[in-house]
């Protein structure tokens, strides 16, 4: 295990590129090291920083997790069932998937974040999200220091949600997780974004899951930018879902007004949508501001603070109440 004792910048740790100090950090490579740490309870862990937006110096123990491996543990002519370690970049893990034409989360390619975050926020994409491939979890209890596995149903998946970012947050490292993906006879989903129409520019018919894993690749870098160039989270808010009554009487005032219905009940507008109508899109904030691709996504323009990438998205947020009276909620966790 290794172990930085001194204060430690975490600009290379989160995807912002924020620069913030810990206080010390260390580097997970076992799960095993987890028995040697004291206080597991009072840590902050991080994956890939994919998710975080840090506004203030850290003053606790960050755990950076870098535990590696994916291993068939089951497999039938049809199917098979991967157990994946956290610490994996969740991206590698599809590529794996796609290069042995295992197929579920193709749809998922280029997400930014580790696998241990995957399930913690029910990542999604393109029609498909975590839950709908995961059989369990293993995590760790950080009073206890003991595995626990949850299964599908007791991760209590919502959109963007998770019993852990609910009623276990705080309570639990996630380990590891075991998906079962298809060998076979895939469910080839081309009916959200522009999926469909990439693979007809390129004349692909009947496309293979490699085929829309490429699509969806092309797609997320012509609308997002590279973290190593400009510093983001990919997404930084949610999709909200409003009353269908309430989305009615927007279109009356509002015909242009984008949305996909969730049930006779309910229908999700894209946050997206609502900030570019309203002028966010492209625009810098003094070191931060809106892509000029992609109205969802904040960006740090190099020397950008937490506090201002914070105080952009606090005046997105109340610009969007304002005009439509919807409350946008940030994907992102703000520390």
């Amino acid at each position: 295990m290794s172990v930085n004792l001194t204060k430690t910048s975490l600009k290379n740790h989160n995807t912002f590129g924020i620069d913030v100090n810990a206080e010390h950090i260390i580097y997970l490579t076992e799960i095993e090291q987890l028995k040697n740490i004291n206080n597991l309870k009072d840590c902050m862990f991080l994956g890939g920083g994919s998710n975080v937006l840090f506004t203030k110096d850290i003053d606790q123990t960050v755990v950076i997790n870098q535990t590696k491996g994916i291993k068939i543990t089951n497999e039938t002519s049809n199917t098979v069932t991967l157990e994946v370690a956290s610490g994996e970049v969740w991206h590698n893990l599809v590529l794996f998937c796609v290069k042995h034409n295992f197929g579920g989360i193709e749809n998922m390619s280029l997400i930014p974040g580790s696998v241990g975050a995957a399930p913690m926020q029910n990542i999604g994409a393109y029609g498909v999200e975590i839950k709908d491939v995961l059989l369990a979890l293993e995590a760790i209890d950080l009073e206890t220091k003991t595995p626990k596995l949850f299964t599908n149903t007791e991760c209590q998946f919502g959109y963007r949600e998770s019993i852990f970012k609910k009623r276990l947050k705080g309570k639990y490292f996630i380990s590891k997780i075991s998906i079962i993906l298809t060998k076979n006879k895939h469910n080839i989903n081309t009916l959200y974004g522009a999926i469909s129409d990439v693979l007809s520019a390129k004349e692909i018919i009947k496309p293979t899951i490699k085929d829309i894993s490429d699509a969806v690749i092309e797609i997320r870098q012509s609308k997002l930018p590279d973290p190593s160039e400009l510093g983001n989270s990919g997404s930084f808010f949610k999709n909200p879902i409003i009353s269908t009554k309430h989305f009615l009487k927007l279109k009356d005032k509002f015909p242009d007004i984008k949305s996909y219905l969730v049930n006779k009940d309910e229908v999700k507008v894209p946050a997206g949508w609502l900030i570019e109508s309203l002028g966010w899109k492209g625009k810098r904030v003094g070191n931060t501001g809106s892509h000029k691709n992609q109205a969802l996504v904040l960006i740090n323009y190099g020397s950008a603070t937490g506090t201002e990438v914070k105080k952009l998205s606090e005046d997105i947020k109340l610009s969007v109440w304002d005009t439509y009276k919807i409350k946008l909620e940030t994907e992102v966790n703000i520390i």
